[in-house]
């Protein structure tokens, strides 16, 4: 069976589904484009985002000429509606992954349920799925009303597709050509199967009521753990809810984004792998749960750290399990999405320096110490070493927070984490009587202070730059303030956001750095404006009592979200969603720019 040529969908034409294991990408057609499988690190089964022919999908279309689509999700949950309209009838998919948080249990499951509203509806339903990253052959058995995929080569990946119409092999794919009469409902599910169980399943009818039911009142019971009463509750925890699918239930690990391969620029080779968790982007994350009193996330991630750190030094980049065989590799066979090449899997940044993790980390831990629960000693032993890795290491020039692959440079951005560092250490340890070389910490805290201060501003420029001896500004400056290093009106301060304001804006949109002036990347081409920073200059103006402008720039980025309030890593200039998605730090940040500006409106009322 030849498929239909099949046009690549904007990134922005995408909900995301999961279970705490990994996660779906179903598309405004009805079409499950990209997942991996069985985690979120894992190899693709469907992948037709980054190769519309050969990547491999699960789509279910109904046959109605000009319809029209919507999405939509149940309030307070991650399961997603996509709805068609035509003159011809209503239809809907309603479509969720069973949250199941037995550890024991990896298996992972897609449920579409499928309704004619209005009128009596033809679907065509093609299961493809493309094992490996589409690299692996596979083979397709029908076993009365079930079809099982086996990899080739790979016997424990296995695939059981069912449903209550009658399904067909085709090309080794599932396929099935069905009507439903109004008000009437068609169900089929994906599932892994374990090698030995192939024939036991749970059956359409658990999927259709129990599990369903279940997967509403997980999600809901979730969201109700908030301690969040302000405004914007329902964007706010939209991107909440986002988060915690980028989040391992398993593990406590985090992965900075869905996806991998998506271009920063259409048909660039500005094209990462994000499906693992760095250090800085989990502890951010952690800082915007904690925000929210989503305590038991922030306690499973420290875990987390806990374990590796003890296993060895801390890394930046791990895979959700702990492992760090990342090396970065191209798939030379994926033609990319609209044709943006290289696509690339695991992330040669893993071997990068870059010292500002232990900023972010040490402040997550900070505010978990002050705001939930005691850290125990053994944790502050831990914190003790990363301390002492900072003393040893603050002078050095490292890659920084955007992994530039070009020459290291002492980059503002790190130091100011390596100052978050070591403050936060010395806050803990007085907070708790912790013993600690309390005038060797203090020492080490003033005088990176002083670096900074002084080291870091350009007279000419009037403003903090990029990194020492810089002549252009950087974007991750805007954390100056929200790390309480400078007083939001302090005039070098004020007159650095200024700078940022002229070099870096486009509209209510940033710029990371001014790569067209200084190739500071080592990488060709361009890429979009940064949403993180966006969302840090809205902060960044509440903070400084521009409470109106604040307000008016945080509205219009909401306008750049896509249909269901979600956002990729980077906007185009026509406000085109670019790279991976969804994008943790774009969330994280819209959470605590939103909270900001919430507080600030709070006082002048």
């Amino acid at each position: 069976m030849q498929h239909q040529f099949r046009p690549y969908q904007p990134i922005e034409n995408y909900g995301i589904i999961g279970d705490l294991k990994t996660v779906a990408l179903v598309s405004l057609n009805g079409s499950i484009d990209f997942m991996s499988f069985p985690r979120f690190d894992s190899p693709t089964i469907f992948a037709s985002m980054l190769d519309a022919q050969q990547g491999g999908y699960f789509g279910i279309e109904p046959q109605m000429s000009d319809f029209k689509s919507k999405q939509m999700y149940l309030p307070g949950t991650a399961i997603l509606l996509t709805r068609f309209f035509s003159d011809a009838g209503i239809a809907e998919i309603i479509d969720f992954m069973p949250l199941n948080v037995d550890d024991k249990d990896c298996t992972s499951t897609i449920v579409r349920k499928v309704i004619a509203i209005r009128g009596s509806i033809t679907f065509k339903m093609h299961c493809s799925p493309r094992f490996k990253y589409a690299q692996n052959e596979h083979k397709s058995e029908l076993k009365g009303d079930q079809i099982i995929f086996t990899a080739q080569n790979d016997g424990n990946a296995k695939l059981r597709l069912i449903a209550d119409v009658p399904l067909q092999i085709v090309d080794e794919d599932g396929y099935a050509e069905f009507t439903i009469h109004e008000s009437n409902t068609v169900h089929i599910v994906l599932e892994s199967v374990e090698v030995g169980q192939e024939d036991a399943f749970k059956g359409i009818g658990y999927y259709a009521k129990h599990a369903y039911e279940q997967t509403i009142l997980g999600w809901r019971k979730w969201v109700s753990k908030s301690t969040y009463r302000g405004r914007w509750g329902e964007l706010i925890f939209r991107s909440a809810i986002t988060l915690k699918l980028l989040t391992s239930h398993q593990f406590g690990s985090v992965v900075a984004a869905a996806t991998f391969g998506l271009p920063e620029a259409i048909g660039g080779n500005r094209n990462w792998d994000y499906r693992y968790t760095w250090i800085r982007d989990a502890a951010f994350t952690m800082y915007a749960f904690l925000r929210l009193g989503f305590y038991e996330e922030a306690t499973d991630f420290l875990q987390w750290i806990l374990k590796v750190s003890k296993e060895s030094k801390l890394q930046l980049i791990y895979g959700i399990d702990g492992h760090t065989d990342l090396h970065e590799k191209e798939l030379e066979h994926l033609d990319g999405y609209k044709g943006s090449k290289p696509v690339r899997i695991g992330n040669a940044a893993r071997d990068q320096l870059q010292i500002d993790i232990y900023g972010e980390l040490i402040d997550t831990i900070y505010i978990y110490n002050k705001s939930y629960k005691p850290i125990t000693y053994e944790f502050w032993s831990v914190v003790s070493q990363f301390v002492e890795v900072v003393i040893e290491s603050w002078r050095l020039p490292d890659h920084g927070i955007w992994e530039i692959r070009n020459d290291k440079k002492e980059f503002l951005h790190t130091r100011l984490m390596c100052w978050v560092a070591m403050d936060r250490a010395i806050k803990i340890a007085e907070h708790r009587s912790f013993p600690f070389p309390e005038m060797d910490w203090k020492n080490t805290r003033d005088e990176i202070y002083n670096d900074i201060y002084h080291n870091f501003w350009n007279e000419n420029l009037k403003a903090w730059v990029q990194y020492k001896g810089a002549n252009v500004v950087d974007a991750s400056a805007l954390l100056m303030p929200l790390l309480h290093f400078i007083a939001p009106n302090e005039p070098r301060w004020l007159s650095t956001m200024e700078v940022i304001d002229q070099k870096l804006r486009l509209d209510v949109l940033i710029y990371r750095y001014q790569n067209s002036i200084e190739k500071i990347d080592g990488l060709e081409g361009e890429e979009g404006t940064f949403n993180m920073c966006s969302f840090w200059f809205i902060e960044a103006l509440a903070k400084s009592g521009q409470i109106d402008r604040a307000i008016e720039n945080f509205e219009k980025m909401r306008g750049y979200a896509n249909h269901l309030g979600l956002f990729s890593e980077e906007l185009s200039r026509s406000g085109e969603h670019l790279g991976n998605f969804p994008q943790a730090f774009t969330h994280l940040a819209l959470i605590s720019a939103a909270l900001e500006v919430d507080k600030q409106v709070g006082r002048l009322l």
